[in-house]
């Protein structure tokens, strides 16, 4: 899997673009609101049509510009494929596969595998349930089609049963049509819960075995899928929490309210760990997408990180680095001393400047020690 071109029109802070990328590892290079991040984002909606900074469409829109366009040439095998993008400002956006447009976002999931990691990613421990929820999901819905369906309907039932919940006190009547929400709540709910469940089963090695190796075998790590019902007690809870639910408005058990557990030694990280084992249980999780995304695709997914070795220790560093040789990455960083203390391959090397990119030679990434990257373009 590999992405061959990128090209963008009044996208953030670009007007025009037009970007070639290779086969293992594309280093965009400059200094912090150039548009680095930028180009990683556009990346990830053309394959996923959302935007992993969580971004309202039309704030993607260059300003003063009504629409914007994104152009993605990739392979997958031996088969070409070309995502187009159109944003527009006060309408729904519309996306093309190999020139036929979609009727459904939901029909790019399969064609394209990112993961995307940036230094929000590590604080997917600490932070709320609803950050881990959304790392389950992005990563389903890539993985499983009928899973992206089955959350969409999950969403569409669970705001209709709300919407009831907090109708009901004005139109008694409404009560006699709850069970028909709660029926299809409990259908799809429960498939949810399912496919959750044997995703994590089968992650949930494959993040102690990466987990050990960044801990230097020191600690270990239990990760468990935390449902907020099991499936066969889903009924029985919708019951036990009707009048809750009348008082509140809201509905109280489903899979909206999972959570992924985490445990070192007994103790739920989540409240009890360090920053530190907070951050390397976070790694882990991202790095075991890689992995899992090999084994059930049997290929390697393409891989964004968005500033993130500036934010991990050496050992850290390492252990990422060295995962990231046989893959297609595309890295945004603000100095190039990491990869050449290290001597990281850098097979494809952009300066970005203010909306403006450039291709440089892979010979000014040889500076002495001591010199940053940007004294070699500038001398």
């Amino acid at each position: 899997m590999q992405i061959d071109s990128l090209e963008l029109q009044n996208f953030r802070n670009y007007e025009n673009l037009s970007l070639h990328l290779c086969r293992g590892s594309n280093i965009l290079y400059g200094e912090n609101a150039q548009g680095k991040t930028n180009l990683l984002e556009a990346i990830f909606m053309a394959c996923t049509a959302k935007s992993y900074r969580f971004t309202k469409d039309r704030d993607l829109i260059r300003f003063g510009e009504e629409e914007a366009h994104i152009k993605l040439i990739l392979r997958k095998g031996s088969a070409p494929y070309r995502i187009d993008m159109h944003l527009k400002r006060n309408q729904s956006k519309g996306i093309a596969i190999d020139e036929i447009p979609i009727r459904r976002a939901s029909e790019l999931f399969g064609i394209a595998n990112i993961v995307c990691f940036s230094p929000e990613d590590l604080s997917l421990i600490k932070d709320g349930p609803v950050v881990r929820r959304r790392f389950l999901d992005l990563e389903l819905c890539q993985l499983n089609r009928g899973y992206l369906q089955e959350l969409g309907r999950y969403g569409r039932i669970l705001n209709q049963r709300n919407r009831l919940l907090r109708d009901i006190p004005f139109k008694a009547g409404l009560l006699d049509t709850l069970s028909v929400w709660d029926e299809q709540l409990l259908s799809s709910g429960i498939a949810l819960i399912e496919i959750r469940s044997a995703f994590m089963k089968r992650l949930s090695p494959i993040i102690s075995e990466i987990h050990g190796r960044l801990s230097g075998g020191r600690e270990k790590i239990e990760v468990d899928y935390e449902p907020n019902v099991k499936a066969e007690n889903f009924r029985k809870k919708l019951s036990l929490l009707r009048e809750s639910e009348l008082k509140q408005h809201l509905s109280l058990a489903g899979p909206h309210r999972d959570d992924i557990s985490f445990r070192i030694d007994g103790r739920d990280i989540r409240k009890f760990g360090s920053q530190g084992q907070q951050r390397t249980a976070a790694l882990a999780l991202k790095l075991s997408e890689i992995e899992l995304v090999r084994e059930m695709i049997d290929d390697t997914p393409i891989l964004l990180l968005d500033d993130v070795l500036s934010e991990l220790d050496s050992a850290r560093q390492n252990y990422l680095l060295k995962i990231l040789k046989d893959t297609q990455n595309i890295i945004s960083c603000t100095g190039l001393d990491d990869f050449l203390s290290k001597r990281f391959p850098i097979d494809q090397l952009y300066q970005v400047e203010g909306g403006k990119i450039r291709e440089l030679p892979r010979s000014d990434t040889k500076v002495c020690s001591g010199y940053r990257f940007s004294d070699t373009i500038k001398g």
